[in-house]
């Protein structure tokens, strides 16, 4: 008897190139509309080869994004894939704070439901920038705007995110709020080694990866999440040469290998919708 494979989330955040949080002290705000955006081009890539792969995902999209982009969100939800939210403005939601964030979800999801004309369930921070201790209110506000999940929290320890104390299993931050994904670690030796995708993917070799996320379906017996960026498979973007040598590396490092190395992972796992395979525990929520 063939023991069936499980199914991992596979998840893409949708941004522009320039949004990301390495270019943050070095590219304002108000340069974004001036910059050449490349996010549809790139996201249609990823759409092709999902489509080559048979492969249905979440796409967290940016409402700034959506908002410039609609034909894009439209062509999302039409190839079978789950819309959800990763805010709008793409501000650390730990920086922000309780008012400013209502108001980033509550605009970006009334824009994609507005354009999708399908209730958005689904919401990722930008940056990973929630955690029980700096944003212990954001899982009750995501609920109270109609949200029914938040994939947001990495339980690892790192210099711009993470929450290594927090569960590596789905469960809910707070009574009144949504159900919480935390991204994929695997445990090694005492510590939490990610397992999820991100510079993490373009960086380690691949058979490791794939060992790991291996390890988490047979060993541990659960579901991983992958996530990545539709900049991530766009090595020709324009080189922001001023934002240091450790945010340049982690922007730009394993770029051109890895709409390659995406191929071979589409085929070597089974892949599914966020939403879908939460449905059961959605529903009851």
């Amino acid at each position: 008897m063939v023991t069936p494979r499980l199914c991992n989330a596979m998840s893409v955040d949708v941004e522009e190139w320039f949004q990301v949080q390495a270019f943050a002290e070095v590219i304002e705000r108000r340069q974004w509309s001036a910059l050449e955006s490349r996010v549809a081009a790139s996201t249609d890539r990823v759409l092709e080869s999902f489509a080559r792969a048979d492969v249905r995902a979440t796409f967290f999209i940016l409402g700034w994004v959506a908002e410039r982009h609609p034909e894009l969100v439209l062509r999302i939800a039409a190839a079978g894939h789950e819309v959800a939210s990763h805010g709008y403005g793409h501000d650390r939601v730990d920086a922000i704070g309780e008012a400013a964030f209502r108001r980033d979800i509550r605009r970006a999801k009334t824009i994609l439901e507005g354009i999708t004309g399908t209730p958005v369930l689904g919401y990722r921070a930008p940056t990973f920038s929630i955690s029980a201790a700096e944003t212990p209110w954001a899982h009750r506000i995501l609920r109270e705007e109609g949200h029914l999940y938040s994939s947001s929290i990495f339980p690892i320890h790192h210099d711009t995110y993470g929450s290594a104390e927090t569960s590596v299993v789905p469960y809910w931050p707070a009574p009144d709020g949504v159900m919480e994904l935390p991204m994929t670690i695997l445990r090694v030796h005492g510590r939490n080694l990610p397992c999820s995708g991100g510079g993490w993917f373009r960086l380690m070799p691949y058979w490791l990866f794939r060992l790991g996320l291996r390890r988490v379906n047979a060993v541990h017996g659960r579901e991983g999440i992958f996530y990545f960026h539709p900049w991530e498979v766009d090595p020709d973007q324009p080189r922001v040469v001023n934002a240091g040598m450790r945010a340049g590396f982690r922007h730009y490092v394993g770029q051109r290998s890895m709409a390659r190395r995406m191929e071979r992972l589409l085929g070597d796992f089974a892949w599914g919708r966020m939403d879908a395979l939460h449905a059961a525990t959605l529903a009851a929520a």
